[in-house]
């Protein structure tokens, strides 16, 4: 049985801007085949088992590509895959979707063309450009700066361009400004007509250059822009002053360490892309069963002889949980049982599971949830944790007469090769800040980096989660600059953007 192919356009770089169809197909995908300027995050939409086949060489550079790339969409399909082309922009825009599209029909291979937010309107509008406003721009125009070379003269009507539009937007263009630009003058465009050009629109790396027709040549070259790069030639550019929103984010641009698990960092790394920043994942910790499954096992076995089972982390959660899975049981075992959970994303966890917490604690800490506990003098309570997690819990409950058994129910170990990632980038200064969501991101990377961790984590702003990650980073000798008042990631995400904007306006 012959697959089905999906165009879709993957947005201009920001993987928010991905259609909700598009997103559908590729978690659907058996084989992906993307292009250099789909930002990598969509990847870890497609499943897991999907193959993922980078076809970024450009066509310019090597005439013969896209022939290979139309001739590798027939052969998956011919092998039955749901293949997703992922394409940036929009595939049909100046994106050869249109050809890829042809080769499939001759094929007789079901295809399907999920159109994308293209960079001719959204890299202008990161920028704060409308590209139309009734006051002053009804129409606009969108140009490939970029030809077939193939053709012995530009199809591009300029003297019809320099009068008939609004506003010009010209795509593939740093290369070419220049003659672009000289059409343009040759056909009456004003010296004086605002120009923008914007490398790496709606990427946390994006940088806009403003000017005229008569000085942004210089500007750029000054500027050292490259592609990829939208230029925007018209009246409606001056509207950036008072509508640049994008590069005004506390976090724009911010290069920031997530220590997270992978598994886990995916969350962080979403509400990062979304407050602008570029998150750099370098996961610390990697979360293992305990070595003891058979402890685990019995303290379920034993649940009822328990008042109460208290849950710390996410990672309790996950691995005790799986071990009910594995004794061919579920929820219904806690049935009679209280439950705690430190926090909002402990108490996610749970009710993804069918359990409604008891108890969450007024600020998410396990100094709060101890003491606020309520009716512990006398009672059992099960607390499944791993082996290096903070006493402060075990301490407190202890002190008001709670009668506690502790399981071990996952471990966390450094991730190989951790250590080298984060030396590398901290020694070229590519990270602005990094994150430390656990005690055990700390002591991990912190005993990864040996005699130089002081020294690489001196320049970058340290960001935790909360007091006890925060104690843990001071026991290692490391000045912590930001603790969330809020200790979950979305808490973190707040101080920092608080942290960065007191400090952006302290230097204005």
């Amino acid at each position: 049985m012959t697959g089905k192919v999906f165009l879709i356009g993957a947005g201009p770089g920001d993987p928010g801007l991905i259609t909700v169809r598009g997103l559908d197909a590729l978690r659907e995908a058996d084989v992906v085949v993307y292009d250099r300027l789909v930002n990598n995050t969509l990847l870890r939409e497609a499943p897991s088992q999907a193959v993922l086949v980078f076809a970024g060489a450009s066509p310019r550079h090597n005439p013969n590509r896209q022939t290979e790339i139309n001739e590798m969409l027939v052969g998956y399909a011919e092998e039955g895959k749901t293949v997703v082309r992922l394409k940036g922009g929009d595939p049909f825009l100046f994106g050869r979707g249109g050809e890829e599209a042809e080769s499939l029909s001759e094929k007789g291979i079901e295809f399907e063309v999920v159109p994308g937010v293209t960079s001719a309107i959204a890299v202008p509008a990161y920028a704060g450009i409308p590209v139309t406003d009734r006051r002053i721009s009804s129409s606009f125009a969108v140009i490939t700066g970029r030809e077939d070379p193939g053709r012995e003269w530009s199809r591009v009507a300029w003297a019809k361009l320099a009068s008939g539009a609004g506003t010009l937007v010209i795509l593939m263009s740093v290369e070419t400004l220049e003659s672009t630009l000289t059409q343009l003058q040759e056909h009456g465009v004003s010296d004086e007509m605002p120009v923008a050009v914007i490398e790496w629109g709606t990427f946390p790396r994006q940088r806009t250059v403003e000017g005229t027709i008569g000085d942004i040549i210089s500007k750029v070259a000054d500027a050292n822009l490259g592609a990829p790069a939208v230029t925007v030639v018209g009246e409606a550019v001056r509207f950036r002053e008072r509508l640049a929103w994008f590069e005004n984010k506390p976090l724009f641009g911010m290069r920031v360490m997530v220590t997270r698990p992978k598994s886990q960092s995916g969350s962080l790394s979403r509400r990062l892309i979304r407050e602008a920043a570029e998150p750099i994942e370098v996961p610390a910790i990697e979360i293992c069963p305990a070595p003891d499954v058979g402890a685990v096992d019995e303290s379920i076995r034993r649940i009822n002889e328990f008042d109460g089972v208290v849950f710390s982390s996410v990672n309790a959660v996950e691995a005790f949980f799986d071990r009910i899975k594995v004794l061919s049981l579920d929820s219904r075992c806690l049935g009679g049982v209280a439950v705690a959970a430190i926090g909002p994303a402990t108490a996610t966890a749970l009710a993804d599971r069918g359990i409604n917490p008891d108890f969450k604690p007024t600020r998410y800490t396990t100094s709060n949830l101890a003491e606020e506990l309520p009716n512990v003098q006398g009672k059992r309570l099960l607390i499944p944790r791993s082996a290096i997690a903070p006493e402060d819990l075990l301490i407190r409950l202890g002190k008001r007469g709670a009668i506690l058994e502790q399981v071990h129910v996952y471990d966390t170990v450094a991730p190989p090769h951790c250590a080298d990632r984060a030396r590398e980038a901290l020694e070229a200064q590519e990270i602005d800040v990094v994150t430390f969501t656990s005690s055990s991101t700390v002591v991990n990377l912190v005993d990864g980096l040996g005699n130089d961790a002081q020294r690489l984590l001196r320049g970058p702003v340290l960001a935790s989660i909360g007091p006890v990650t925060t104690r843990t980073a001071e026991e290692r000798g490391l000045h912590v600059d930001v603790t969330a008042s809020v200790h979950t990631v979305a808490g973190l995400i707040d101080t920092l953007k608080r942290f960065a904007d007191n400090r952006k306006g302290s230097t204005r």
